[in-house]
């Protein structure tokens, strides 16, 4: 029989998440209590169904894929329901958290009876037929969570403590949006200094490589620093024990809530990135 999946929330990865599955002949189900129409209708295109807490409570698998400030939130709303359901649907966590706020939300469901998977997300939404991102998951019943790779999602489970899936996920994330942050900071610094060309140029002649990332990374980013202010806090909880470390990505979380607000606002920053990524396009 085909499992039952509900997928929280109908976000951008959430969304084609869901489809994913639903092309592969599952039913997901989601919740769109609260939600605005612009994402009710994203659930409607991918092909997910509007459901209560009470019958998502008795689905095979919850997927929690959102922004990772409401994580906990999302774990502690859906306790009661898991609680009186008796089909214990496996908890899956898939949201970019550090690992102590995985285990945070696990003893959120540990007393609902339903098992609990960390999971962490690398790369983007799943789109056509191509592989889509890997869904690396920890913690006993991580291999549960496996049998979801039937169904079209790249699910890889890692030995270790139950919060592997969520340190790999800060690891990588914090290299990655880390140096993003570290790039358009310089960019930026760059402009206001008077140097944006000659920056440019010498990028493309010593670092072409590095200069070709950052290009198509940072034309991506200000329209989702919103979301990664809380995962730059999670990546400083993630390396807490490093005095340094912790208040880098501190710095890091700050930076993403100032692209945000300008992205919001003025675009000032945010057209004069665009400037600097822009230079050198027409040679």
């Amino acid at each position: 029989m085909h499992p039952l999946v509900a997928v929280i929330a109908p976000g951008m990865m959430g969304a084609a998440v869901g489809k994913r599955l639903v092309d592969h002949g599952l039913k997901v189900l989601t919740s769109l209590t609260g939600r605005s129409a612009e994402t009710s209708e994203r659930a409607k295109a991918a092909g997910m169904v509007a459901a209560t807490d009470e019958e998502i409570a008795a689905t095979d698998f919850i997927l929690s894929i959102l922004p990772p400030g409401d994580a906990v939130a999302l774990a502690q709303q859906f306790a009661p329901a898991l609680s009186a359901s008796n089909s214990k649907p496996v908890y899956v966590d898939c949201n970019a958290v550090s690992p102590r706020t995985a285990e945070h939300i696990a003893a959120a469901i540990a007393p609902t009876g339903s098992p609990f998977v960390d999971a962490g997300i690398i790369g983007p939404p799943p789109k056509g037929s191509d592989a889509g991102p890997r869904f690396y998951a920890s913690g006993p019943d991580a291999p549960r969570f496996a049998a979801l790779k039937d169904f079209g999602l790249d699910v890889r489970v890692l030995g270790g403590p139950l919060g592997a899936a969520s340190a790999l996920k800060m690891s990588y994330a914090g290299i990655t949006k880390g140096t993003q942050a570290l790039g358009a900071v310089m960019m930026l610094a760059a402009t206001r200094g008077g140097t944006a060309d000659a920056l440019s140029a010498e990028l493309q002649a010593s670092q072409p490589q590095m200069l070709a990332w950052l290009k198509r990374s940072l034309a991506l980013m200000p329209p989702k620093a919103y979301r990664w202010v809380a995962e730059m806090h999670e990546i400083a909880d993630f390396v807490g024990e490093d005095p340094a470390g912790h208040e880098l990505y501190l710095g890091a979380a700050h930076f993403y809530e100032q692209i945000a607000r300008d992205f919001e606002d003025e675009r000032n920053e945010v057209s004069a990135l665009e400037a600097f990524l822009g230079k050198g396009a027409a040679s």
